[in-house]
């Protein structure tokens, strides 16, 4: 069965009580206790204020379904860096003791689910390829996994993530069986495995057993866009995405999309230059000559947009920020900032072309009916927690229109 929860991190304009009691009083059985370093900070609450929450909890009708050990909570421009996979020690050690603190607030509240995700691989892991993040990634859960106790109640949760090291449920369900540990298992996000399978509702059921908690919100089909550093192996699929290439040499990007490639640039291109364009273009498929987009004439100001391009961003592997931070003009070029829209869904990097974007369920094209019938007939028993990051300034809306639309589901 699955008993809905919503989770704080969609209520940050709330104070943390406050924050309660609107998601007993709107009819969730569950809440999420979600770390925020202005509304629920581990580090600043001491065990008494912990005490507070537990018996306001304790009072009430709403439980507290988990400890999510927020994503966001270090640089709020970097969310999930540092990783528990990140090649500096120091870095690993702060993520470390973050879930380590996701495990004493657990225990304090008599919670007995502590969730995070894996990291991404970063730039920092390309440039050190002797670096295995496999084996960090492992010795840093290993290492919160020491802190339970032996015979206590209480789980780890890994949560795949789009664009991520463990980004789908076969390769969360690699890790589960490599740690092979009961306290152990699988977080699950319903959009995220809308965006990452192929079959969504057939892995879920067979992820069913591993499965502990979920996520719920709803996505919709967006503009695949795939940003790559220029190489000389490159290929390209444009029935499954369109391709932004960076040149690292001069800074450009070529926008490779049959319908509308672009050249953005500072200057125009060199004659090397061009025919590396050339050379890609047909090794896309594309037969017209690009117009040439002069990048300082785009506008690079806040648009609408910017929630979308940031969520973006974060789900792109393998780049440093300043490569993807630096398609923001681009990106608002596609979406029609200040100039003629060509693209009209959002845009994803995923690999279904699902943008992974929290929408209010109901708002999107996921199946909840498929979804919750696939994890309660295959042994899911457990919260599911409505995740909406993107609507915390309208939060009225996004607690009632979620609770009313799930519902009949569970």
């Amino acid at each position: 069965m699955i008993h809905l929860a919503y989770s704080t991190f969609g209520l940050t304009n709330l104070d943390f009580l406050t924050a309660i009691n609107e998601v007993e009083q709107a009819g969730y059985p569950g809440i999420e206790i979600s770390f925020h370093r202005e509304q629920f900070n581990p580090f600043d609450l001491s065990d008494d204020d912990l005490e507070t929450v537990r018996k306001r909890l304790a009072a009430g009708r709403v439980r507290a379904a988990c400890v999510a050990t927020a994503s966001h909570f270090f640089t709020p421009q970097r969310p999930h860096e540092p990783s528990l996979m990140s090649p500096d020690l120091a870095g690993r050690k702060r993520r470390i003791a973050l879930v380590k603190r996701g495990i004493h607030v657990a225990r304090k509240l008599g919670v007995n689910l502590v969730t995070f995700g894996s990291g991404f691989i970063r730039e920092e892991h390309v440039n050190n390829p002797s670096v295995n993040p496999r084996e960090l990634l492992i010795d840093s859960i290993q290492q919160c996994l020491a802190e339970i106790h032996p015979g206590e109640d209480l789980t780890l949760l890994i949560e795949p993530e789009p664009g991520m090291y463990i980004e789908t449920m076969e390769q969360g369900l690699s890790l589960v069986e490599e740690i092979n540990s009961p306290h152990f298992r699988l977080h699950v996000d319903i959009l995220h495995s809308y965006c990452s399978e192929k079959n969504y509702v057939q892995a879920l059921a067979q992820a069913a057993p591993f499965i502990k908690y979920l996520h719920i919100s709803d996505a919709q089909q967006g503009y695949n866009l795939k940003i790559i550093k220029d190489a000389a192996d490159l290929t390209f699929d444009l029935d499954f995405a369109s391709y932004l290439v960076y040149f690292p040499q001069t800074a450009d990007y070529l926008l490779l999309d049959r319908h509308f490639p672009r050249y953005f640039c500072d200057e125009p291109p060199s004659t090397a230059q061009q025919k590396r364009i050339e050379t890609l273009l047909a090794q896309a498929g594309i037969d017209q000559e690009p117009p040439i987009v002069h990048y300082p004439s785009l506008y690079a100001g806040s648009s609408p947009y910017d929630d979308e391009f940031f969520t973006y961003w974060i789900s792109v592997p393998g780049l440093s920020y300043d490569v993807l931070e630096r398609t923001k003009p681009i990106l608002g070029y596609l979406r029609g900032v200040k100039s003629p829209q060509l693209v009209q869904r959002r845009i994803a990097n995923t690999l279904t072309g699902i943008v992974h974007f929290h929408e209010i369920p109901g708002e999107g094209t996921l199946d909840f009916a498929a979804s919750f019938k696939a994890l309660t007939e295959n042994g899911f028993d457990g919260y599911g927690a409505v995740e909406l990051y993107h609507h915390v300034q309208s939060w009225q809306k996004a607690l009632a229109d979620s609770y009313h639309h799930l519902s009949q589901f569970v």
